[in-house]
């Protein structure tokens, strides 16, 4: 992932051993530019509700950094923000191994990693080394022998709040059992009561949803936001998806856990269109899911969203897929008149 021969060289290796590999390289520098990419003026953007100021649209997504070792790394690389996490109060390890698998003849991942984090106290620690050269969030979760999973989402905001730019409330693993319950109406309102009583330093903050939603859950999320749901800035759409497309063809297709890259594109921004018709623009979008392209990620801004996210298509793109993305983005802005992705941010709907 270093580079695009790097990521060549990376999928020689078994996913997670490339993954730890990859990470650890970085951390010491290698392959990491010297300076950030020069980016188009056009692409730069500020979310309207969370106030968040981005040279680019396009972000790092949670996963592929857990316990926040390289953000200044990937900063470099192009991205307009990064997302470190998803961290638990507990140091966790996580399923077991394999849990992590390329599905390359269909440019896809699968991933049951389990949330597995050195813990709140490690993560705190490398947080308050970074130096903010574009946002940062924390994506915060529960720890799966946990007694009181939404206390966790509380410990976890007001433990990064200090030293975060954002924070997101991942509910939407499909890899921690029961987990995503947490998208029901009334374990949301609860869920919702109590974070939004945590002292965050008025940081904005995001929920992060599943893809694996139906009309009636859409619009039950909606209900519960307008309600209890004020002091969120906006949420993030969307996670991985435990449906199997049969249009599938790698070995790993049916292995379990979350899947994501480039399948989970067109169901990921239907759900991100739902909601945006739905919030009716109260509520900041990111859209996430299968971005490989600028015209990924602009499909993404007209069906609603400020600005998006991407991992797994690093896999076979390396991080330049950030800058490239962007550059692509600014040319399909220009095609259609537009000189700014305020202007184009939900044109489909």
């Amino acid at each position: 992932m270093i580079a695009s021969a790097g990521a060549r060289i990376a999928r020689m290796l078994p996913p997670e051993t490339a993954h730890t590999l990859t990470l650890r390289m970085l951390t010491y520098g290698a392959g990491v530019p010297l300076h950030a990419p020069q980016l188009p003026v056009s692409t730069r953007v500020e979310l309207p509700k969370s106030g968040l100021r981005l040279c680019s649209p396009v972000g790092l997504a949670a996963g592929f950094d857990k316990n926040c070792e390289v953000p200044e790394a990937m900063a470099k690389f192009g991205f307009g923000f990064v997302e470190c996490g998803t961290v638990t109060p507990k140091p966790q390890p996580g399923n077991p191994k394999p849990r992590l698998f390329r599905l390359s003849e269909d440019r896809a991942v699968i991933n049951r990693m389990g949330f597995n984090n050195f813990g709140l106290d490690y993560f705190v620690r490398r947080l308050q080394k970074y130096s903010h050269a574009v946002p940062i969030g924390a994506n915060v979760g529960a720890n799966k022998d946990s007694d009181d999973r939404i206390g966790d989402y509380v410990t976890g905001i007001e433990a990064v709040a200090p030293h975060a730019d954002y924070i997101t409330i991942n509910i939407s693993s499909p890899n921690t059992p029961g987990l995503r319950g947490l998208q029901d109406r009334a374990s949301l309102t609860q869920l919702l009561t109590r974070c939004g009583a945590a002292d965050r330093k008025e940081l904005p903050a995001f929920l992060k949803v599943a893809p694996d939603l139906d009309a009636e859950a859409i619009a039950d999320i909606c209900s519960v936001l307008h309600a209890e749901g004020g002091w969120l800035s906006g949420l993030i759409i969307s996670n991985t998806t435990l449906a199997r497309p049969p249009s599938l063809r790698s070995e790993d297709k049916s292995e379990a856990g979350g899947l994501s890259g480039a399948p989970l594109f067109q169901p990921s921004t239907d759900v991100l269109r739902q909601f945006a018709r739905a919030l009716e623009g109260r509520f900041d979008l990111i859209g996430a899911g299968g971005i490989a392209t600028g015209r990924d990620a602009y499909a993404k801004i007209r069906a609603g969203a400020s600005a998006v996210q991407l991992y797994s298509l690093m896999v076979y793109d390396g991080p330049g897929i950030a800058a490239r993305v962007a550059r692509e983005l600014s040319h399909c802005l220009a095609e259609d008149g537009f000189s700014a992705i305020a202007d184009a941010v939900g044109k489909d709907l």
